[in-house]
């Protein structure tokens, strides 16, 4: 059996920031759930300065993905929560752990600078492996709470309504 390529996750560089985008068009390009504006998403974060964590992952020495926090706004005061998105992996790619890397060291670059937490838009059959659950009490505008997840990191889940980056309204 052919041995695994190894994923190397790495802080983007500025020579990385047109390859994160092609990166992030491809990987969203067939979801019909999406409105296909997450790499603008992604460059309005970085040029509001708020791309709080922005990784890339390298297999065999190319960029094949990407996951971006930034920070988020919670209406009962709690600071150093974060949201996470977009995460992005080349179609031609995904199902190799790629994601599950990206997100994983994300969360631990989060936690080594003392954030409290993190919460995300997604598919529920998929962020609950990494500790992410639905909370009764946290809310996010406009997105059903089974698609609205949270990970509190100092075990106190905050309450009310969560507001992402303006970034996130960025649609060109």
């Amino acid at each position: 059996m052919p041995k695994k390529p190894d994923i190397v996750i790495r802080d983007e560089t500025p020579a990385d920031i047109d390859i994160i985008a092609a990166v992030t068009i491809e990987a969203f390009k067939t979801l019909e759930i999406s409105s296909h504006t997450e790499q603008f998403i992604v460059a309005a974060l970085r040029a509001a300065g708020a791309l709080a964590v922005s990784l890339v992952a390298e297999l065999d020495g190319r960029v094949v993905g990407h996951i971006a926090f930034s920070p988020v706004t919670l209406s009962d005061g709690t600071p150093d929560w974060y949201g996470l998105g977009p995460v992005s992996v080349l179609p031609e790619v995904q199902r190799q752990g790629i994601g599950k890397a990206l997100i994983r060291a994300g969360l631990a670059r989060l936690q080594a600078r003392h954030a409290r937490g993190g919460c995300l838009v997604g598919h529920p059959g998929y962020y609950r492996q990494f500790g992410f659950a639905n909370a009764p009490g946290l809310t996010l505008d406009g997105v059903p709470p089974e698609v609205f997840f949270a990970l509190a990191f100092d075990g106190r889940m905050p309450q009310g309504s969560v507001t992402f980056h303006a970034g996130f309204m960025a649609n060109a």
